[in-house]
């Protein structure tokens, strides 16, 4: 069977793995997963990730997820975009995700980056997700 929104299965899949307090989620490996794995580790939401491959199969991503004194880093993760609903917006439009304690992040054509980052290169794009 295949999956239409595979960024949203992942994000689910952490949003699980940190309520059920999992050091590692596991989920299939692709680009855009790998890039929005790599802003939310310079964010500080995740330990890191490492991309496996098994032969005969495909690669996986093994997200390493970060506690704080037994909470989770990531209190709430949301996709925004979806594949039936894309939302673009200018860097000027974004506001700040709970007074500033959050992330946006956003595919932009300078790559993958976070709401801060993005405002520094001065580019908007397509809003992935937001978190928190």
């Amino acid at each position: 069977m295949s999956m239409t929104d595979t960024l949203g299965d992942m994000l689910t899949r952490i949003r699980n793995g940190q309520m059920a307090n999992m050091p590692v989620v596991v989920c299939p490996s692709s680009k855009l997963r790998k890039n929005v794995l790599e802003a939310l580790k310079r964010e500080g939401y995740i330990r890191g990730y490492t991309e496996t491959q098994k032969s005969g199969s495909q690669a996986t991503l093994d997200i390493e997820l970060k506690y704080h004194e037994g909470e989770g880093a990531i209190r709430k993760i949301e996709r925004i975009s979806t594949p039936g609903r894309r939302v673009y917006a200018g860097i000027g439009d974004l506001g700040r995700v709970f007074n500033g304690l959050g992330v946006w992040i956003l595919s932009t054509p300078r790559g993958v980056l976070s709401d801060n980052e993005a405002r520094t290169e001065h580019v908007g794009g397509e809003v992935l997700c937001r978190v928190f």
